[in-house]
C-alpha cells in the first residue's frame, strides 16, 4: 500500500541515530583534508560579496535601499549559500552513497536530510561574519527580523531539502542531473535579487 508521510517520519525517527551520525560525519569529512578547514564557509561569500560590491556597487552602481552595498549583499549571501550548498548536497545524497545503500537497509530519507541539515554549521559560521559587519557599519537588525530569523532558516532548509528529493531521485536515473544542479544554482542566483535590489526589478515580474 501507499506510505503515509506519517510512517516516513517514524522510520528517520527510529533510525536517527544513524542521521546524527551522517550529519557528523559530512561536517567532519569537508574540512578534514582541507588547510583552511572551516574557514572555506567564509571565504566564498566573502570574496562573492567582494565581487558584487566592486562590480554591481561600484561599477554599475546599483541602489542598496540606503545601506553600504557590501552588507547589503552579504545578507542575502548568507542565506544563499546555505540554501545552494544544502541544494547541491541533498541532490546528489542517493547517489554518492550508493555502495552504502546497497549494502544496508535504512529509511533512505536519512540520506538527503543529513545532507540538507549539515550545511546548518557553514550557515552559523558565515552568519557570525555577518554579525561582525552588522557591527563595523553600525546597523542594527529590527526586533522582527530577529524573531523572523529562525522561520527563514526553516524555509531554505525546507525548500533546499523539498527539491533537493526531487532531484536526487532523479539523478539515480539521470546523471545529467547532478551536472546541471551547479548551473541551475548559478543561474537561480542572478535571476534572484541576491547582487541587487528587488527594487530595480519591474513590478510585473
Amino acid at each position: 500500500g501507499l506510505r503515509s508521510l506519517r510512517d516516513d517520519v517514524r522510520e528517520v525517527w527510529a533510525y536517527r541515530d544513524l542521521l546524527f551520525l551522517l550529519i557528523r560525519r559530512d561536517v567532519s569529512i569537508r574540512y578534514k583534508q582541507s588547510a583552511v578547514g572551516i574557514g572555506w564557509a567564509l571565504i566564498q561569500p566573502l570574496l562573492t560579496m567582494l565581487i558584487f560590491t566592486v562590480v554591481f556597487g561600484n561599477f554599475a552602481r546599483l541602489p542598496s535601499e540606503g545601506y553600504p552595498y557590501a552588507l547589503f549583499t552579504m545578507c542575502a549571501l548568507v542565506p544563499w549559500t546555505f540554501f545552494v550548498r544544502a541544494l547541491g548536497g541533498a541532490s546528489g545524497s542517493i547517489v554518492g552513497s550508493s555502495n552504502m545503500v546497497t549494502k544496508v537497509y535504512f529509511p533512505r530519507l536519512v540520506l538527503p536530510i543529513s545532507k540538507t541539515v549539515s550545511g546548518i554549521v557553514d550557515f552559523a559560521v558565515a552568519f557570525a561574519l555577518l554579525a561582525v559587519m552588522l557591527l563595523i557599519y553600525r546597523v542594527s537588525p529590527s526586533l522582527t527580523g530577529l524573531l523572523l530569523l529562525p522561520i527563514f532558516l526553516f524555509m531554505a532548509l525546507a525548500t533546499a531539502f523539498g527539491i533537493g528529493l526531487w532531484l536526487t531521485a532523479l539523478n539515480v536515473k539521470y546523471r545529467d542531473v547532478g551536472l546541471l544542479v551547479p548551473f541551475l544554482a548559478q543561474i537561480w542566483m542572478y535571476v534572484s535579487p541576491i547582487a541587487y535590489s528587488s527594487e530595480i526589478v519591474p513590478e510585473r515580474y
